[in-house]
């Protein structure tokens, strides 16, 4: 589990995001006709950032892998604008959308590997297409191979490899010439816990060493452990979008507040959710005291200074994982203290409706809380 300063870290980190691979914004879709359309996507927004790997979940019919087709140029975008490695899909004509395709690593269930070829002549073709000496695509090809387990199997056909073997050369076919994107649909599901495992560890890989992005479709539990984001879809639209990271930071924060002590997993996921990033500058003044309260705020990053207005004392300096905004809320009573920053600060906050709900997740929630505000006063 992350601690608070880790978290601290890897916040830092996000503060300037690179250039997207994946930038889709507003993309539609329909199949059928012009007079008798079948709508399957609707309106969705998804970025996807060097090295980061994102997957792609929801029920059969969700539009998931229709999106994942467009986003590889193997369909034309209809509606919105999506951009891939900088280029612009919208609009694109059939030669131009190969000349993508050529660009990006795709992964699909079926293996669609060359009967008469070798494994590492299958690989190896796929790195033809980049250049360079037999020699040292052979080297690479083997390499990668030897990565999923293969080494032994390099010189067989597909006809002698069993269905997760023919997966997994497809595998490192997609991923032998460290492609800035892979797209992957269900890559590990014909695939044992070792074999998927083996996979994923190379998709993180490429991720850390070469910023590959990796947009993954799978119903495979055994997985989401790896993603950076997972996205939900449902019924063509994307209904979340959780950074792992990000809201493992924010549960481990919720944990050190005892009045989140008691909540489930699920329940911190669901309330980190609905906080949000605030960032304020050195001595800005978040809520003065006798104002009426409004969030509840977890200091991400820098530090707040609490004050007594009437008195002029400065009460305590919040740094990362504290937390303050409580009392107001759940007394409805006006704050009782200023709030300033003293370095710059980012804070998570939680609004007074989503802070209502999660104080009727229990009896004792709501009790820890009281108790608080009591030895508070």
């Amino acid at each position: 589990m992350l601690r608070p300063e880790s978290a601290t870290g890897f916040i830092r980190r996000l503060r300037e995001p690179p250039p997207p691979v994946v930038r889709a914004s507003g993309v539609g879709h329909d199949f059928g006709t012009p007079d008798h359309p079948m709508p399957v996507l609707f309106d969705v927004d998804l970025r996807i950032g060097p090295g980061e790997m994102v997957i792609l979940t929801g029920p059969s019919g969700s539009g998931k892998t229709t999106l994942l087709t467009l986003i590889g140029a193997l369909r034309s975008v209809q509606t919105g604008t999506l951009r891939v490695m900088g280029k612009e899909l919208q609009g694109l004509g059939e030669a131009e959308r190969v000349a993508v395709r050529r660009g990006l690593g795709f992964i699909f269930q079926a293996h669609n590997l060359f009967a008469s070829l070798t494994a590492l002549q299958n690989v190896r073709l796929a790195l033809e297409l980049h250049g360079g000496r037999r020699r040292e695509l052979d080297e690479r090809a083997a390499e990668i191979l030897g990565g999923l387990g293969l080494g032994d199997r390099l010189h067989h056909k597909p006809e002698a490899l069993s269905g997760g073997q023919r997966q997994r050369v497809a595998v490192a076919r997609a991923l032998a010439a460290r492609p800035p994107l892979i797209l992957a649909d269900e890559p590990t599901a014909a695939l044992d816990a070792e074999s998927g495992r083996l996979v994923i560890d190379l998709l993180q890989g490429l991720g850390r060493e070469h910023g590959t992005a990796t947009l993954l479709v799978t119903h495979d539990s055994r997985v989401l452990d790896a993603a950076d984001r997972i996205v939900n879809m449902i019924d063509g639209r994307v209904v979340s979008n959780v950074h792992v990271n990000e809201t493992i930071a924010i549960c481990e924060f919720l944990l050190q507040v005892p009045i989140f002590a008691e909540h489930t997993p699920n329940s911190l996921a669901e309330i980190a959710g609905h906080m949000h990033t605030q960032r304020f500058p050195p001595g800005h003044r978040i809520f003065r005291q006798g104002d009426p309260g409004d969030f509840f705020y977890l200091v991400r990053d820098g530090s707040v200074r609490i004050l007594d207005e009437d008195g002029g004392k400065e009460l305590a300096v919040l740094g990362p994982g504290s937390f303050f905004g409580e009392v107001a809320l759940i007394a409805e009573q006006p704050r009782n203290a200023t709030a300033v920053t003293g370095d710059a600060a980012e804070l998570y906050a939680l609004d007074k409706a989503n802070f209502q709900l999660a104080l009727e997740r229990g009896k004792s929630f709501r009790d820890q809380l009281l108790e608080i505000f009591l030895n508070r006063r």
